[in-house]
């Protein structure tokens, strides 16, 4: 049984359809990447997942609770069981590294601080920032702030992990070092996770499942080997790196021509 339902699912905003009768079933223990250009859908998916938002018609069914016509009260125990890490990281400048993870497990739980001190810890440790609880965000490289944001979305040991992003704006080594921290995750603690990303490395090697979306359609779901075989031309226009719009035209290549002419012949 899929943890994850989205059926018939559309979003519109001012009258703009941005997702269009979208299916996607997204398996337990498994990493499902959401592949896809800028504006194609990915984070408008992501934001009727976490029911930040109300689709036009569709459902959403989260380890079989339908999150659009559920109670608040449902809605909110379904949360509990999804950590988010969001692209920016969205840390709190204010509070330490140590207090931005601990502030889920205060506000939503009666543990005792001691506890607390100790959870806190090994989700540290878990990403490799145990010794780096007192630190500020501001005080942190950007791959540390990616990898805490982990950490916070681990509080409440989440079944399934959402990650908006994770390798955006990373040099390519500590990219992959997060990239094998998700695959450490779900191998170690069975963590179900949804990644959004647009980088084609990260995506093949920590991917069990791959969604292409386009202009807010599924374009093709499978495999790695089955994307990698699939002869879908916008499919092969993204994995092949094809732009849509090329600059070099020969139009374009002309009109520079004779504007390079005019300046010559100027006194």
């Amino acid at each position: 049984m899929s943890i994850i339902s989205v059926r018939d699912l559309v979003v519109e905003y001012d009258g703009r359809r941005v997702l269009d009768g979208l299916n996607l079933d997204i398996e337990p223990g498994q990493i499902t990447v959401l592949l896809g250009g800028s504006g194609s859908g990915k984070s408008t998916l992501l934001r009727q997942i976490l029911g930040l938002e109300h689709p036009k018609s569709g459902s959403i069914s989260i380890k079989g609770t339908e999150i659009i016509t559920c109670s608040q009260a449902d809605l909110k125990t379904i949360r509990r069981s999804v950590g988010v890490a969001f692209q920016s990281a969205a840390l709190f400048n204010s509070l330490s590294l140590e207090d931005n993870v601990a502030l889920t497990l205060r506000e939503h739980t009666a543990l005792a601080p001691s506890v607390i001190d100790l959870i806190v810890w090994l989700k540290l440790a878990v990403v490799g920032l145990a010794d780096f609880g007192k630190l500020h965000p501001q005080e942190l490289s950007g791959g540390m702030k990616k990898r805490a944001a982990v950490a916070r979305a681990l509080a409440l040991d989440p079944e399934i992990l959402v990650l908006d992003e994770p390798s955006a704006g990373l040099d390519p080594i500590v990219a992959a070092e997060l990239d094998e921290l998700i695959v450490f995750l779900k191998e170690t603690f069975e963590i179900t996770a949804l990644v959004v990303t647009h980088e084609m490395h990260s995506a093949f090697r920590i991917a069990d499942r791959i969604a292409m979306l386009f202009d807010g359609r599924l374009l093709a779901v499978g495999t790695k080997d089955e994307i990698r075989a699939n002869q879908n031309p916008r499919v092969r226009q993204f994995l092949n790196r094809v732009p849509a719009n090329p600059m070099h035209t020969p139009a374009l290549a002309s009109y520079l021509e004779r504007y390079v002419q005019s300046q010559e012949a100027k006194p």
